[in-house]
């Protein structure tokens, strides 16, 4: 196997302690959520549940380019480069018509050092393979879900040619340049141990990292206990011991783009806040607005008296680094941030 195995670490690489570093005048993350809408029902995923039993997501949902490029052009404004910039949100990128023009776009306006998409693959073709090198894209996740069509078929409810799906992938990774082909699977998606070599197998000389991630239960809705696996329950998603936090740390640097303009503070399915609307204000105002502020010292008294949501919500439980933990910074970071008013 040619490509990195990533084992209890960071995906996107090194991380910085994040303490050192706040405030921040520019979010490390901004994250595009460009539509709202999946080809794929995976069983562990929000997807899966009948529209009608989802909670509010967005009022709108697919991004008009126009907003787009308003919030592209916004933060060129920043006092720096974001970090990254990714396109995910709850969906497949690729089902937005103008993807490929938004990357571009990002790129042509160096707004980040790095421009990412996460995606299920599904939608490789050749040309669209063809068109993300051309646009400039830097990283490309994949989110695989089993070793054979039947596998597919059982974890997200679609048929696929699983022979054609390889081969596109390989396809893009002989051509991609300076593009990095990241390949994950969760751990519920393999059969043991002979279904994890066979994974290897089959991806690992057409990628240049691959991982194996747990399924982890930070979708509310979701039925896990017939899906997670033991280990699910006690490691984060990328095999690091999991441990409660009473700080989640999202809101301190990342910013969520939500198709409709409405900006949350974190990866949550259901959000806890809206905290500003880029239809009517700049990102640089809400990054740096009153409902940010008041939402980051709520949540240094912790996250159990934000709000019903973020008491409950299990993603920072279960995606945490510790580079990332402010628990017992709290105080120090409540004058830091009073300071800033």
């Amino acid at each position: 196997m040619k490509a990195r195995l990533l084992n209890a670490e960071a995906p996107g690489g090194k991380r910085d302690n994040l303490v050192q570093s706040l405030p921040l005048s520019t979010p490390y993350v901004v994250q595009f959520f460009p539509i709202y809408a999946c080809n794929f029902t995976c069983e562990y995923c929000h997807h899966s549940i009948p529209k009608n039993n989802r909670e509010f997501v967005t009022e709108w949902p697919v991004m008009e380019y126009s907003l787009y490029e308003k919030c592209i052009d916004e933060l060129a404004g920043f006092p720096e480069k974001v970090r990254t910039l990714r396109f995910v949100g709850m969906g497949e990128p690729l089902l937005h018509k103008d993807i490929i023009k938004m990357i571009k776009y990002a790129k042509d306006k160096k707004v980040s050092n790095r421009v990412e998409l996460i995606s299920n693959g599904s939608l490789l073709s050749h040309d669209m393979s063809d068109a993300l090198i051309s646009a400039g894209l830097d990283r490309l996740v994949i989110s695989l879900q089993g070793t054979s069509a039947e596998k597919y078929k059982k974890v997200c409810g679609v048929d696929i040619d699983f022979d054609t799906f390889v081969s596109n992938i390989g396809y893009l990774f002989n051509k991609k340049m300076d593009m990095e082909i990241y390949l994950k699977i969760v751990d519920v998606a393999l059969d043991g141990d002979d279904d994890r070599e066979r994974f290897f197998k089959i991806f690992g000389d057409i990628c240049d990292t691959i991982g194996i991630e747990n399924a982890v239960p930070i979708f509310p809705d979701v039925e896990f206990n017939n899906v997670l696996n033991t280990e699910s329950r006690v490691k984060t998603q990328f095999g690091l011991p999991m441990k409660k936090m009473n700080v989640c740390p999202q809101p301190f640097y990342t910013m969520q783009i939500n198709p409709d303009g409405k900006i949350v503070g974190c990866y949550a399915v259901y959000y806890p806040r809206i905290l500003g609307d880029c239809n009517n204000r700049s990102l640089e105002d809400i990054w740096n607005g009153e409902e940010y502020m008041k939402f980051r010292m709520e949540m240094l008294d912790g996250r159990a008296n934000v709000c019903k949501f973020c008491k409950e919500c299990k993603i920072n439980d279960f995606r945490i680094f510790p580079e990332d933990s402010l628990d017992e910074y709290a105080d120090e970071l409540k004058r830091k941030y009073e300071e800033l008013k």
